[in-house]
């Protein structure tokens, strides 16, 4: 999913007002140093989901019987090869 910069920094202020809630936590640094690392982990998980989305659309376009993307059957192959994909590279 592409994200605008306005979203992504709307995104990022909702959840440092959400981190700055007094019963969740204080924080430790300024306020831009959160905000940008919050920034940072969104791009990155944006770009991650991107990488995902591309290398599951090859392998649909592989099968041996052509499928229409947006079909039902496409959409469930389409969700589970990403689910895959995603948990491949999921960090523990």
């Amino acid at each position: 999913m592409v994200l605008s910069d306005d979203k992504i920094n709307h995104l990022s202020h909702l959840i440092l007002n959400h981190l700055k809630a007094p019963r969740h936590t204080r924080l430790k640094v300024e306020e831009p140093v959160v905000l940008r690392e919050i920034k940072r982990l969104l791009v990155g998980e944006l770009k991650v989901e991107e990488e995902v989305d591309v290398i599951v659309r090859r392998r649909l376009a592989t099968y041996s019987r052509p499928l229409a993307e947006g079909s039902a059957e496409w959409e469930t192959l389409y969700r589970k090869a990403f689910e895959e994909e995603m948990r491949k590279r999921k960090k523990v």
